[in-house]
């Protein structure tokens, strides 16, 4: 028989396809743990919305239960940050570094997490370019960061290092 002829069970969720996790450890701040961690309980709440309507759309349904596992997964594998062992003086997972490209305009970064990366708002993360050129360095030194424009040397200027996130567990 053809499939077009059998009735789908209206529980049966769409198979979608897993979302990618990353392969690299999940080094977070207080602050991006924070973050995932209201995405889960943003993600259950929605779920629960959908399951209270009558006729719940499954693959919406679908949607929200696999950034829930994915969500989950990020959760059980982050590796906190503990800003009471970063270096003072060096750059580390969690600093904010003030950097100067010669004869340009001082740029403030902080590096953080995949999942807390966003550019737009200078959160960068530790596996960027940027980060990695970074990383290590103590203010006065003069970094390469490679990048797909061309290499650029910027200085670091300022460094503060990585704060505890009030209310942090």
């Amino acid at each position: 028989m053809s499939r077009a002829f059998v009735k789908e069970s209206e529980d049966a969720l769409p198979e979608l396809p897993e979302l990618p996790l990353s392969p690299h450890p999940n080094h977070v701040t207080a602050r991006g743990l924070r973050l995932l961690r209201e995405r889960l309980a943003a993600n259950e709440a929605a779920l629960a919305v959908l399951a209270a309507e009558p006729a719940p759309d499954p693959l919406h349904r679908a949607h929200l239960a696999r950034e829930g596992r994915w969500l989950g997964a990020r959760i059980q594998s982050a590796l906190p940050a503990d800003p009471a062992v970063a270096p003072r003086d060096r750059v580390a997972f969690g600093s904010t570094v003030d950097v100067l490209p010669p004869g340009g305009t001082r740029h403030r970064y902080r590096i953080v997490g995949e999942d807390e990366a966003d550019p737009e708002h200078e959160l960068v993360s530790w596996l960027s370019p940027l980060a990695r050129a970074l990383l290590g360095a103590r203010v006065g030194d003069t970094v390469v960061w490679r990048r797909p424009a061309g290499d650029l040397e910027i200085e670091i200027v300022a460094i503060e290092p990585p704060a505890p996130e009030p209310g942090a567990d």
